[in-house]
C-alpha cells in the first residue's frame, strides 16, 4: 500500500462569534491511498497556517510541506514517517502549526492502518484499558455567575456527573471570578465533579489567590491559569495550594510536556492528539507522565474526529480516567461533518471497536462548510 494523497479541508460556519470556541472552524485531514483506503485525522490550530504546512511545495531539506514527504510512502510505517515529517520540516515546524501539521496526518495513518486491519486504533496501540469512560461536560462560563449556574444546573440534569467551565468573562475581577465558581458549584450541586479553566488570565501570585478562594468550592483542577511559557509560575502555583492544576493544550510535543511537569510541576497532564504529533508522540507524552505519576486527560473543543481519537488514545494508556466533551450548543459544526454523533449513556461513553477510527465523514456537511 503506498500514499497517493494528502487533502487539508478548511471548514468554517458562515458566522464565527468573537469568543474562545474552537468548534467554530476546522481542519480535515483525508490521507489517500492506492488500496482504496482513506484515512481521516484533524487539526485544531490556525487552520490556514496548518494547511500551508502541509500542502507547500519542497523548499530545501529541513523545510518541505508534508505532503510532499509522504507521498508514495507505505502508511503502515508510522514511526518512521513521524521522524520523516518531523526532520524534514524542522525548519519552521518543530513546534507550534508545524506539529500541528503532523499530528493530523499522523491521525489519518493510523486510521489506515485499523481499516486495513480490521481493527480499531486502540488495539493497534496495545490498549484496553477501559470498556467505557466518563465524560465531563466541557463548556464556556455564562456571562454572568447568574447564567453559568443556569447553565451547570441544565448540565447535571442531562446526567453528567463532572462538568468544566472556561474562559470569558473569567479574569476581569476577583469578585466576579469567586462569583463564577460559587454559581457553578451551586447549580451542580455537591456530588459533581467541577473543573476551572481560567483561560491563561493571571499571573502566578494572583493564581494563588484564585486558587485557595476555590477550594473552598471543591473544584476538581484549575486548567490553564498561567501563560503556556510560564513554567517557574507554574511551580509557584503547585506548590502553593492543594487544587489540582492541569496544563498541556497549548504544548506541541514531548519536549514541552517534559518542561510542563518538571519544571512546571502540574498535576494533570493535557493531550491534545491533533496538537501533539498525533497518536504517534501521544503516546510517549502519556509514559512520561506514567513514570511521574501524572494522570492524563485529552484535550478537545472541536468534532467528534478528535472525540473518537481521543477515546482510542484514553484506552491505549493506564494513567487515564476522564474525557472532555464538548457540550457547547451553538456550535453546529460538529454536528453536520461526520456520520456518528458520538453521545454519552448512562453517563459513560463507549469505547469505538469499529475499524480504525470507527468515524466517517459526511460529505454533504464536508461540501457545505468546505471553504474554497
Amino acid at each position: 500500500m503506498k500514499i497517493t494523497g494528502v487533502e487539508a479541508m478548511y471548514l468554517r460556519l458562515p458566522q464565527v462569534r468573537e469568543l474562545c470556541d474552537s468548534g467554530q472552524d476546522a481542519l480535515i485531514i483525508k490521507v489517500l491511498t492506492d488500496e482504496g483506503i482513506t484515512g481521516i485525522g484533524e487539526v485544531d490550530s490556525a487552520p490556514l497556517a496548518v494547511k500551508g504546512a502541509i500542502d507547500g511545495p519542497f523548499s530545501h531539506t529541513t523545510a518541505c510541506g508534508l505532503r510532499e514527504i509522504v507521498l508514495g510512502e507505505d502508511p503502515f510505517q508510522t514511526e518512521y514517517l513521524w521522524h520523516k515529517m518531523y526532520r524534514q520540516s524542522i525548519y519552521g515546524g518543530r513546534r507550534g502549526a508545524g506539529l500541528h501539521a503532523i499530528s493530523g496526518i499522523d491521525m489519518a495513518l493510523w486510521d489506515i492502518k485499523g481499516k486495513a486491519l480490521g481493527l480499531p486504533v486502540w488495539k493497534l496501540l496495545g490498549g484496553g484499558f477501559h470498556q467505557r469512560i466518563r465524560p465531563y461536560a466541557s463548556t464556556l462560563f455564562g456571562a454572568t455567575p447568574e447564567e453559568t449556574g443556569e447553565r451547570a444546573r441544565c448540565f447535571r440534569d442531562r446526567g453528567f456527573t463532572a462538568v468544566k467551565f472556561g474562559w470569558e468573562p473569567m479574569g476581569q475581577d476577583e469578585k466576579t471570578d469567586i462569583g463564577l465558581v460559587r454559581e457553578a458549584r451551586k447549580g451542580l450541586g455537591d456530588d459533581a465533579d467541577l473543573m476551572i479553566d481560567a483561560g491563561l488570565v493571571w499571573d502566578a501570585k494572583t493564581a494563588i489567590q484564585r486558587a485557595r478562594a476555590f477550594s473552598d468550592y471543591r473544584i476538581f483542577w484549575l486548567e490553564e491559569p498561567l501563560l503556556p511559557d510560564d513554567y517557574d509560575g507554574y511551580a509557584k502555583l503547585s506548590r502553593a495550594t492543594d487544587v489540582r492544576i492541569a496544563a498541556g493544550e497549548e504544548e506541541s510535543n514531548r519536549h514541552s510536556f517534559i518542561e510542563l511537569m518538571d519544571r512546571g510541576q502540574i498535576d494533570v497532564v493535557q493531550v491534545d492528539l491533533t496538537r501533539v504529533g498525533g497518536f504517534t508522540e501521544a503516546m510517549k507524552i502519556a509514559s512520561l507522565a506514567f513514570d511521574r505519576g501524572i494522570p492524563v486527560v485529552n484535550h478537545g473543543f472541536t468534532t467528534y474526529v478528535n472525540v473518537a481519537a481521543a477515546l482510542h488514545f484514553l484506552n491505549s494508556i493506564p494513567n487515564s480516567f476522564i474525557l472532555e466533551f464538548v457540550v457547547e450548543e451553538q456550535t453546529t459544526l460538529r454536528d453536520c461533518i461526520t456520520k456518528q454523533k458520538i453521545v454519552a449513556r448512562d453517563g459513560y461513553l463507549d469505547i469505538p471497536s469499529a475499524p480504525g477510527l470507527g468515524i466517517d465523514l459526511n460529505e454533504d456537511g464536508i461540501a457545505k462548510y468546505r471553504v474554497a
